[in-house]
């Protein structure tokens, strides 16, 4: 009995590896194979700890993060969405823009023109908490607004 602390400890510290690698390295082809062989777990392991852990797949937290890389890159508007596609490591548009959607809550050309108008004169600190993508089942019901409507 006493190993199993020391094996959860060791499997957290190869989750943080994962969570890091998929932090920096987003954009790369990514699978959950590869990431589990990184760490020298089964994808099948590698998944339901993580998810344990972290409350979702590895998977869910790789498109997470492309999506609010994306959303900086749309915010920024000098690139198409087909371009941020490709430059946040999604290989599929459709993919990528039906992700977006359900992350989001709006299409990326449909977002793009929306930040234009909402983030004038706000900081990019300011910017980069409030347009955070939140998953629909995290998404605090009666959550009061960070800015009150002018």
């Amino acid at each position: 009995m006493s190993s199993r602390p020391a094996a959860n400890l060791s499997d957290l510290a190869r989750l943080r590896r994962v969570k890091d690698r998929i932090d920096r390295e987003y954009a790369q082809p990514l699978d959950v194979e590869a990431l589990a062989r990184g760490v020298h777990m089964s994808a099948g392991h590698l998944s339901r700890e993580f998810r344990r852990a972290y409350g979702e797949s590895p998977y869910s937290y790789l498109m997470t993060r492309r999506i609010e890389r994306a959303m900086a890159l749309l915010r920024r508007g000098d690139l198409s969405v087909t371009e941020v596609c490709f430059a946040v490591g999604c290989s599929s548009l459709g993919t990528f823009s039906t992700r977006f959607a359900e992350l989001v809550g709006m299409p990326p050309g449909a977002y793009r023109r929306a930040a234009e108008e909402a983030t004038v004169d706000m900081p990019s600190c300011v910017v980069k908490q409030v347009t955070r993508p939140v998953r629909n089942r995290e998404a605090p019901a009666g959550r009061a607004p960070l800015a009150s409507p002018s």
